[in-house]
C-alpha cells in the first residue's frame, strides 16, 4: 500500500483489482481522484479527502441508500450528483457488493457515445 494513500483508497483498490481484469474496466481519474470506468463510463471512485467509497447507481437507489442512512449524498462543491452516493469507510462491508452494483448500472445503462458536430 502506498503510504499516501488512506486505508479506504487502498481497500478500493483491493476490491476493484478483480473487476480491472475485465478489458471493459479501466483505471482512470475523476475531478482528481482515482476512479473505474466501464467502457469509458465513470462507475465508482475513491475519495482520497475522506476514504469515502462513490458509487453510481440509479437514482432511486441512491436515494434510498441515503434514507436508509447507508451513504451521503455526494455533493462536490455544494452541487449533488444524483446518480453518484458516497459510502463511507464504517460501513466498508458493503462495499463489495456496491461496487459490483455499480459496474452492473454501468453495463446495463452504457453512457451515451458523443458524436463530433459537423461543421
Amino acid at each position: 500500500m502506498n503510504d499516501a494513500m488512506l486505508p479506504g483508497e487502498a481497500r478500493f483498490w483491493d476490491l476493484a483489482q478483480p473487476m480491472l481484469g475485465r478489458a471493459e474496466v479501466t483505471r482512470s481519474t475523476m475531478m482528481g481522484l482515482p476512479c473505474l470506468r466501464w467502457n469509458g463510463a465513470f462507475f465508482a471512485s475513491c475519495d482520497r479527502r475522506n476514504g469515502d467509497l462513490l458509487v453510481k447507481l440509479a437514482e432511486t437507489r441512491i436515494d434510498a441508500l441515503v434514507a436508509e442512512g447507508r451513504a451521503k449524498p455526494f455533493a462536490p462543491a455544494g452541487r449533488r450528483f444524483r446518480e453518484w452516493a458516497a459510502i463511507p469507510d464504517d460501513r466498508s462491508r458493503t462495499w463489495k457488493r456496491l461496487l459490483d452494483e455499480a459496474l452492473e448500472f454501468a453495463i446495463e445503462h452504457p453512457a451515451p457515445r458523443k458524436t463530433k458536430k459537423k461543421g
